[in-house]
């Protein structure tokens, strides 16, 4: 418990010293909403952290335009790091034409993600170039930064509305990614005021014309703390084409280390 009690403290306290190194260089230059913007994104992250690793089950279901749906079992495993990205590790077990197939995410708040891609047919592991993080991941209208953690340097923000959503009155922020090789010109998020939880995200393309829209729904709260939507539902407007996510069988704290999320050992992943 004392360990648990220091962890999380150690946690807060890495969090405290890069809002404070993030905002003292830039918050005089920031207008009011983008202060708030800046404040509302970092409580979200804030109320987030302590969960130190999790599994789950996910059924990720694929519909073209036409709404035929093919259907991909998966396993997800996560690590939180401290004053660092989060690890994760995804296990695609059905059906047999991806069964194998692995992709390890090593998430930064400034620095790049690394990312790799373990293809069973080909027996070799791909690391996927940060100039290609626009890409779809294995098919769905994922792509493959959307796959990353939420890390509050990853953006700049502005604060636009309280507008109500799923019944929730809610903080409507734009959130402006800082990587040049992103896809995006900007997000449109919608985070709850009473849990801070997310609701909706619309991305923007590179033209600045509305793309995707994230939903999420059916949010369980698991150790008193932590919420997870058990389902996300990625529309492409400009395809027709979407992609569910439906999650089950949550665990936290289950002994993952780092030494369980290996390029090296994306081969053997299961």
């Amino acid at each position: 418990m004392k360990k648990m009690i220091k962890k999380n403290k150690t946690l807060i306290t890495a969090l405290s010293v890069m809002v404070l190194s993030l905002t003292s260089a830039a918050s005089f230059a920031l207008t009011a909403d983008e202060q708030k913007g800046l404040d509302i994104s970092i409580e979200a992250k804030k109320r987030d952290l302590g969960w130190q690793d999790s599994s789950a089950d996910m059924l990720m279901m694929l519909r073209n335009k036409q709404g035929q749906e093919s259907v991909r079992e998966i396993k997800i495993k996560s690590l939180e790091i401290d004053n660092d990205g989060d690890k994760s590790l995804t296990i695609f077990n059905k059906p047999r034409d991806v069964k194998g197939t692995a992709f390890l995410s090593f998430s930064h708040p400034v620095a790049a993600d690394e990312q790799w891609l373990f293809l069973p047919a080909l027996k070799r592991v791909k690391r996927i170039s940060s100039r290609n993080k626009s890409g779809p991941f294995m098919g769905s209208e994922f792509a493959f930064e959307d796959l990353s953690s939420f890390e509050v340097e990853k953006y700049t923000y502005k604060y636009i509305a309280d507008e109500q959503i799923n019944g929730l009155m809610s903080f409507k922020v734009e959130q402006y990614p800082v990587d040049e090789n992103s896809g995006y010109t900007r997000r449109v998020v919608w985070i709850d005021q009473q849990e801070y939880r997310v609701q909706k995200i619309d991305f923007y393309d590179r033209k600045d014309t509305l793309l995707k829209t994230l939903t999420f729904s059916d949010y369980k709260q698991y150790l008193g703390k932590h919420w997870r939507a058990d389902v996300q539902n990625m529309v492409n407007h400009q395809s027709g084409k979407s992609t569910e996510l439906v999650w089950s069988n949550y665990q936290f704290k289950t002994g993952l280390k780092d030494s369980d999320f290996n390029k090296n050992s994306l081969k053997r992943a299961r």
